[in-house]
């Protein structure tokens, strides 16, 4: 067994253990200890109490398919004092809270692309930062062009909503002016050219990266620097050489990966059962993902330091799967390898910090 299924089993067994001696406590010694939980945790944030550096939480480390340990692609990263998430899958902005990260402190949003997955979550990501933070300006939300018309899209869904709040809890608690998203598209850029999306008066520079998720024509990575750490994210793509070259030398590269070997077992499998569409689905997806493998080359291509596999497909609900799941990555890549899962957390504090 390996240290991560260890810590699972663990922590199950913790929870198992407390939640049976609770249940012998009397209410209001139930009650008392809630109180103190609550208090305990509005003095902490996960992200903002570690050491200057850049921070990466996985509020999200799986797809689309249904995965009790990943939620739909979402990361958190705190780079110097600013807090930003790329993409904002499913169940995303209440991972946030789950893990200790106050959304009301989410600065912008920078968006891979537009397959459901990465942006089923961006209106309650858009509330609860809202509503957590009392802010007087929605939230930017980041994007190749396609991303004015996501905004807009969210923005007419959650109107109605967005008037019942302000009627209830008053404009000095949500401000009008602060409820929605705002886009800010900034154009595909060229392969090899790194586009600088914002530059920090502190020294976070957030560029984008062209990737390859044909047929999606409007695909991107990112690159966040900060005063001498790195991190990369693929966003969705297969093995990228411009991927590779705007990843050199970083501390930290995350990266999508689908086993095709697991998922071709299932597509056999859902097709035995009848079900030939989800079969012809299956069996698609691999052509725009990079494999473990793949990902793992794109990491020692690259030089960088260690990698972080998320987007994880498909499901790996045991340890004996994540083992099936990361073979071969050793022969490829000697660095660090990480498979995410929700609230896996990697820093990458200052090196005077």
């Amino acid at each position: 067994m390996n240290r991560q299924a260890l810590r699972r089993v663990v922590a199950w067994l913790t929870a198992r253990v407390a939640g049976r001696l609770l249940s012998f406590l009397p209410q209001e010694a139930t009650l008392r200890l809630l109180d103190r939980t609550i208090a305990r945790r509005q003095n902490r944030d996960a992200l903002a109490d570690r050491p200057d550096g850049i921070h990466v939480l996985l509020c999200g480390a799986g797809g689309p398919l249904t995965d009790v340990k990943r939620s739909g692609p979402c990361l958190a990263v705190q780079a110097g004092a600013h807090l930003f998430v790329i993409d904002a899958g499913t169940n995303g902005a209440r991972n946030l809270g789950r893990f200790a990260v106050n959304p009301g402190r989410v600065e912008a949003v920078f968006l891979t692309h537009a397959h459901s997955d990465h942006i089923d979550g961006l209106g309650e990501l858009g509330m609860l930062r809202w509503t957590g933070g009392g802010h007087d300006h929605p939230l930017p939300v980041h994007g190749p062009p396609v991303v004015s018309e996501v905004v807009a899209g969210f923005n007419q869904a959650y109107a109605a909503d967005s008037g019942y709040r302000v009627a209830h809890h008053g404009e000095d608690i949500v401000p009008p002016s602060g409820s929605g998203l705002e886009a800010v598209p900034f154009p595909l850029p060229d392969d090899r050219r790194l586009h600088t999306v914002i530059e920090t008066e502190d020294g976070v520079r957030v560029g984008a990266f062209s990737v390859d998720h044909s047929p999606v024509c409007e695909a991107v990575g990112y690159r966040i620097d900060y005063r001498g750490r790195s991190i990369v994210v693929s966003g969705d793509t297969t093995y990228s050489a411009n991927l590779v070259e705007h990843a050199r030398g970083a501390d930290l590269l995350v990266h999508d990966a689908l086993a095709s070997r697991l998922t071709e077992r299932m597509a056999a499998a859902v097709e035995l059962a009848g079900n030939s569409r989800l079969a012809r689905v299956l069996r698609d997806v691999p052509s725009y993902h990079a494999a473990p493998v793949q990902a793992a080359q794109a990491a020692a291509d690259s030089g960088a330091k260690q990698m972080l596999l998320y987007h994880v497909v498909p499901p790996l609900p045991t340890s004996a799967l994540e083992r099936v799941f990361l073979s071969g990555i050793a022969d490829v890549y000697d660095g660090k390898v990480t498979l995410g899962e929700d609230g896996t957390l990697i820093s990458l504090p200052l090196e005077s910090s």
